[in-house]
């Protein structure tokens, strides 16, 4: 796992409590693209499925504006894109 997976990882461990975390560094597949970077270090373009109980009650948009401001440091340095699905306990 790269430094900013397990950034990531722990921020969104941290806030959210999840019960489940899933993090894929999807950058290879956008390598040239928008957003990646040039020295191929990927930690560009991540998958990211969060479970936790703080979405219950949350609209998708509530739940993506919560995930957003708990990593903005991140989306500010070198994380281009997030492709999130955020869900509650037994959605």
């Amino acid at each position: 796992m790269g430094a900013y997976s397990e950034r990531i990882s722990t921020k969104l461990t941290q806030a959210l409590a999840p019960t489940r975390l899933e993090i894929v560094d999807d950058s290879a597949r956008h390598h040239g693209h928008a957003g990646a970077h040039t020295d191929g270090g990927g930690e560009t373009h991540f998958n990211v499925a969060v479970e936790s109980a703080a979405f219950t009650g949350k609209s998708r948009v509530d739940r993506q504006r919560l995930v957003y401001g708990i990593l903005a440091d991140e989306l500010k340095e070198r994380v281009h894109a997030l492709a999130l699905k955020l869900t509650a306990p037994g959605e």
